[in-house]
């Protein structure tokens, strides 16, 4: 969008730090920018929420390194809304809890560039509650302050009367305070509240690397400078505080606080990281396959043309990565769903028949068991397969086991080789780094691939592994596991995502896993 006509900005909290924290409107926003200018503390997961080609500019400040200056954020929003674009100012929290928003918004409004704010969710309230301490409580706390402890440096003096605050509420929350703990809880005491009221201090709040830190007024800072607590971090002085020990999240919920590695490929990625984050896990997303083709035109030819003559009596789908790369084949080949009229469909998995229902095609048969042995069985059951024309769409390097049971069974089997579950080519290295430095709790596995695939990467040392809770899909995944050095420690029953969450959510609540890994 350009021309003489200003564009819009939209000033959108990003939230305390989870990239799934965002407001829906916040999202929408971002995925129709053409420019977006984001800070330091927001996600910058959510940069790929934003349109291929937009221009990011990195408009960050640490304490003692500003990417851009205020008055550069100010002037690049009005020259790129004055010049017509959709442009989004990302900001962590909300823009207008002591991130500048206003003056943002203030500027735009001089210039005459339209602008609209998207709240945020502020780290005071919500990267609190993400640490198990709620700014409220009956019986215990009715109101609360949110403060900055680091002013503007240019002003002459402070505006923060710490001795009026000090018993004004019931609870009081600190923003960016970590650097003046000692003076800020001192000023407290000396204000009228009293040295031993609870105090917490919360780490990076909704992140991986959050923690909390529980203490008195009159001993936090010492703990801090004890358990190393850096910025960004929340403090919460109150009675509140005391509730943290009974509303830790990890107390609450067996995900909640753990840190799962994601490895499915980064298409099929976001249902189980949704999932994850549903329940307060913290993804790590390590795409361990990347789909490369494999199709041979002239294969795809031929079977298109027996497909539609009504050759085949069965077609059979073991993934949804085969159903996709099939579909698109067959398209390519000038067909369609019509030229399944004559055959009958066997989808390995509810996954597998759910990808085939999203393209029209019910699947006459789904075994009980994902597994290649089950699809046998089942087929063997209306009859005799003697002579019997199968079609087996499939990825490079698969199993033998069905191909070669359904010809045991005197099946007529045509393979297709359609795509490799290879490893990707550059993997984000944050990851990988925690994965070494072993800061995964637990892994999940949906297919022998991502295992494979997932020791390449690590060159074939699985073994910083071995003190997380290993989740698979299924039996064959998990088989691929153990010849790899994995003991899995869930099976899903039901070979699909909620089956997987469901297994590793029981693993983590019996609490058999710890003491499992205790003893190796």
């Amino acid at each position: 969008m350009t021309g003489s006509a200003p564009g819009h900005v939209w000033l959108v909290g990003a939230g305390p730090g989870d990239p799934g924290l965002i407001t829906v409107a916040g999202l929408t926003a971002l995925r129709r920018a053409e420019v977006v200018l984001y800070d330091r503390l927001a996600p910058h997961e959510l940069l790929a929420e934003a349109p291929e080609g937009a221009l990011l500019l990195d408009a960050g400040k640490a304490a003692d390194n500003h990417a851009m200056t205020q008055e550069q954020i100010n002037t690049a929003l009005i020259e790129h809304g004055l010049a017509g674009q959709r442009v989004v100012r990302l900001k962590g929290g909300d823009p207008y809890v002591f991130g500048r928003g206003g003056e943002e918004a203030m500027a735009l409004a001089e210039a005459g560039v339209p602008c609209s704010v998207i709240p945020g969710v502020t780290s005071a309230i919500g990267g609190l509650a993400a640490g198990g301490v709620p700014v409220t409580h009956r019986a215990v706390a009715t109101s609360f302050a949110v403060i900055t402890g680091h002013e503007d440096p240019t002003k002459p003096e402070t505006q923060v009367d710490w001795a009026r605050l000090a018993t004004a509420v019931d609870t009081l929350v600190v923003l960016m305070g970590v650097g003046r703990l000692e003076e800020i809880a001192r000023a407290l005491i000396a204000g009228g509240r009293d040295a031993s009221t609870p105090a917490a201090l919360v780490e990076q709040a909704t992140t991986p690397k959050q923690r909390t830190v529980t203490a008195t007024l009159a001993t936090i800072a010492e703990a801090a400078q004890r358990e190393g607590v850096r910025a960004p971090a929340l403090l919460v002085v109150g009675q509140v505080a005391a509730l943290q020990p009974m509303l830790d999240p990890r107390r609450l919920a067996p995900l909640a606080g753990k840190r799962v590695l994601v490895t499915r490929s980064r298409a099929q990625a976001s249902t189980l990281v949704d999932a994850l984050r549903l329940e307060g896990a913290y993804p790590l997303v390590l795409p361990a396959i990347e789909i490369e083709h494999r199709i041979d035109a002239k294969a795809i030819d031929r079977v298109t043309a027996d497909l539609r003559a009504g050759a085949y009596r069965w077609v059979v789908f073991t993934s949804t990565n085969g159903v996709e790369v099939f579909l698109d084949a067959l398209q390519e080949a000038g067909a369609d769903a019509r030229a399944f009229a004559g055959a009958r469909i066997c989808a390995l998995g509810i996954a597998t028949a759910g990808a085939l229902a999203d393209h029209g095609l019910i699947a006459d048969l789904v075994p009980t068991e994902a597994v290649g042995e089950a699809v046998v069985t089942s087929l063997l059951a209306p009859g005799d397969l003697n002579g019997v024309r199968v079609l087996l769409p499939r990825a490079e390097g698969a199993r033998d086991v069905l191909p070669d049971g359904l010809r045991t069974a005197g099946a007529e089997v045509d393979e297709v080789t359609l795509y490799l579950a290879a490893a990707p080519a550059e993997p984000p290295q944050d990851v990988l780094d925690a994965i070494r430095a072993g800061e995964v709790d637990a892994v999940t596995f949906t297919s022998s691939s991502t295992v494979k695939n997932l020791a390449t990467l690590l060159g074939g040392d699985l073994s910083p592994l071995r003190g997380a809770v290993v989740a698979c899909i299924g039996p064959v995944t998990a088989e691929t596991a153990r010849s790899l050095g994995l003991e899995p420690d869930a099976i899903a029953t039901e070979h699909t995502i909620e089956g997987l969450m469901s297994a590793l959510r029981e693993s983590l609540h019996s609490g058999r896993t710890a003491a499992a890994k205790e003893v190796r």
